[in-house]
């Protein structure tokens, strides 16, 4: 049932854990987008950098000037008509573990329009990170029986949700946004 599903990955992610859980994309790799020990964790199951930076979610676009210096007028434009999943690269991020946030000081922020993670993102009240749910260097699994095992086994929660669809999908957009509204694509 997916309030259960969501209350135990609520509890898991009020303690600093890690969950596997299904998105508007990919299935991913999901832990408070504030707790820097979590992200590091992440990054330890997945074998990669810890200068990577991450993704993170909201669940409505009124959040994400909390995370960001500025956001220009376009950004609320594109995240509102984005017909597909889109994640939009800002300048500025602020009020996020250090180790999520980008070298150059960037952030990647997608608003999700989804069954399990809405409602997650709407109690958790916070962002919560989401990176493919693969190891460093292999390719993000289309469905929830193509994860490698050992990240099943190194995560503090699989979310029972979806793990039975087989519609494929694919990762976001990826768009950078710039000072003055200027954009540019990094993934179609």
């Amino acid at each position: 049932m997916l309030k259960t599903e969501i209350e135990k990955a609520l509890d898991v992610l009020r303690n600093g854990g890690v969950i596997l859980y299904p998105t508007d994309t990919v299935w991913g790799l999901g832990c408070d987008a504030t707790n820097e020990a979590a992200a590091a964790k992440i990054n330890a199951i997945k074998g990669r950098s810890d200068d990577k930076s991450f993704i993170i979610l909201l669940d409505t676009d009124s959040k994400v000037q909390s995370y960001v210096t500025e956001v220009p007028d376009v950004a609320y434009d594109l995240i509102e008509f984005a017909e597909n999943p889109l994640t939009l690269i800002f300048s500025g991020a602020k009020n996020l573990a250090q180790n999520v946030i980008n070298a150059d000081g960037s952030v990647g922020i997608r608003v999700v329009k989804h069954e399990f993670c809405t409602p997650l993102l709407q109690r958790f009240r916070k962002p919560i990170t989401s990176t493919s749910a693969n190891i460093s260097g292999q390719p993000a699994p289309k469905f929830f029986d193509e994860i490698d095992e050992n990240i099943l086994a190194a995560v503090d929660y699989v979310v029972d949700w979806e793990q039975e669809l087989r519609t494929p999908r694919k990762p976001s957009t990826i768009m950078k946004l710039g000072a003055g509204g200027q954009f540019s694509f990094i993934r179609r």
